[in-house]
């Protein structure tokens, strides 16, 4: 008799950079350790809430273009929440074409399904939760992927086509699927920011040059992105005794062209910072895609922190945006035709709008 097999997600193929995370490890960058964590804390937590977990549990981060994936379980439950992007359950792996689902909502899977993600729209990374999480054993107490030191996550890297993915649950809790309401998930006109710790390195006229101008990224990844458009011009030299690296602190190497630094920033760094991204919109910024237009708004301290307060209340209400998932009027007698349900018929059609023939 065979030995049963941990439930695990099976990759099938990685997709273009797939990794776990969930809110980083704080407490460490003394130790030149990034937080890392998800580059979009509010999706990560509204698909953990979907599936009934603690909002900050581990979850799959996508980026760009999914993964194709196994369910080696014998019912998972699962819930996509970020980007658009064509969501296909398949019934095995030779099937070339599947059933569309939606993001911002919960599913239940069963085993030998698979689940394949295609390339992501409208924003850069899509987050997939599991219910009841991944059976992976936190690093430095969290179980986010720093891939650069090879830390955290599924053996410290991006998933590979052959890994299994263990999984806490075997089989899904009985309950209802939800679907989430009203979340503001979109981006800002302009990404508010206060002035970086070396905005004397700077003329008021570069200043009035980074405010006023329009950037495009041109390059991106986990630990920052690179913006082209209006140069900025040194006052004082570009290089800086280093000193510490912020979320969201915007450096200005010696191109004079800005870059946003991200969840996987180094610590330290050499270059002056003209400002730094508010909290509040940090997550905004983790859905922006190569390609991307951005612009930025100078705000006060006091700002910054009434914004953050303001997120901070938005993410105590996230599981009251978590609704039960009500099927359209025109899915409900089919599905009372499948499951033998409607008592005294024993052949009908089903009209354009739902109604039994």
């Amino acid at each position: 008799m065979k030995e049963a097999k941990t439930p695990a997600l099976r990759v099938l193929s990685p997709g273009l950079l797939t990794t776990l995370q969930d809110l980083g490890r704080e407490g460490y960058q003394h130790l030149g350790i990034p937080v890392s964590g998800a580059l979009d804390p509010m999706s990560l937590r509204a698909a953990n809430a979907l599936v009934g977990n603690p909002l900050g549990s581990g979850a799959l981060e996508i980026a760009v273009v999914g993964p194709t994936l196994a369910i080696d379980a014998d019912e998972v439950r699962m819930a996509f929440v970020g980007a658009q992007a064509a969501i296909e359950i398949l019934p095995d792996v030779t099937a070339s074409a599947g059933t569309l689902i939606g993001s911002n909502e919960s599913i239940r899977l069963r085993r030998g399904d698979i689940v394949r993600i295609g390339a992501l729209r409208n924003a850069t990374t899509l987050y997939v939760a599991v219910e009841g999480g991944f059976d992976v054993a936190p690093a430095l107490g969290s179980v986010s992927t720093y891939i650069r030191g090879g830390l955290g996550g599924f053996a410290g890297r991006a998933l590979a086509s052959g890994d299994r993915l263990p999984l806490v649950r075997n089989s899904a809790t009985e309950r209802d699927e939800y679907r989430l309401d009203g979340l503001d998930l979109g981006l800002p006109k302009r990404f508010r920011v206060i002035a970086g710790p070396q905005s004397d390195y700077f003329s008021e006229t570069a200043r009035a040059k980074f405010f006023g101008g329009e950037y495009t990224i041109v390059g991106s990844d986990r630990m920052g992105m690179r913006l082209d458009g209006p140069k900025i011009e040194h006052l004082r030299g570009y290089n800086i005794t280093s000193d510490a690296i912020a979320p969201g602190s915007i450096q200005v190497p010696g191109n004079g062209k800005p870059i946003v630094l991200l969840a996987d920033r180094q610590t330290t760094g050499g270059y002056p910072k003209i400002a730094t991204v508010i909290s509040a919109d940090l997550p905004a910024l983790g859905r922006l895609p190569i390609g991307a237009k951005l612009s930025f708004e100078p705000v006060s301290i006091e700002t910054a922190v009434e914004a953050r307060r303001q997120m901070l209340a938005e993410i105590e209400t996230i599981e009251d945006r978590i609704v039960p998932l009500v099927p359209e009027a025109t899915d409900v007698a089919p599905r009372l035709f499948d499951n033998n349900l409607i008592s005294g018929i024993i052949d009908g059609k089903i009209d354009e709008q739902g109604r039994v023939a």
